[in-house]
């Protein structure tokens, strides 16, 4: 059995996010590195991540980024507005929830 992936594409300023989530076991990956290699502050990790916090899916979720451009907080912002999207396809449901937050 395939498993089902979702794709969508985050910017914000000038950086641009690619994300695909796929059902798993959580592990974030960001142009080929850990989140935590990649994201060099909590902060910046919990910007990044904050849409699975809001819908209550940290772990549920393998989730690969390619992000280029902008800085620090830019790339955070755009990964997070990717992951919205993506779990946006996965589950419409989802919307008004991600909408709020």
């Amino acid at each position: 059995m395939s498993t089902q992936v979702f794709d969508a594409v985050g910017r914000r300023k000038t950086a641009t996010a690619r994300v695909r989530i796929a059902r798993g076991t959580g592990k974030v990956t960001i142009n080929g590195k850990a989140l935590e290699n990649y994201c060099y502050t909590e902060t910046l990790a919990k910007a990044a991540t904050a849409p699975l916090k809001t819908v209550d899916q940290v772990g549920q979720f393998d989730i690969d980024v390619n992000v280029n451009g902008g800085g620090a907080n830019g790339q955070a912002g755009a990964i997070s507005l990717g992951i919205a999207r993506a779990l946006q396809k996965y589950n419409a449901e989802l919307r008004p929830a991600l909408k709020k937050a």
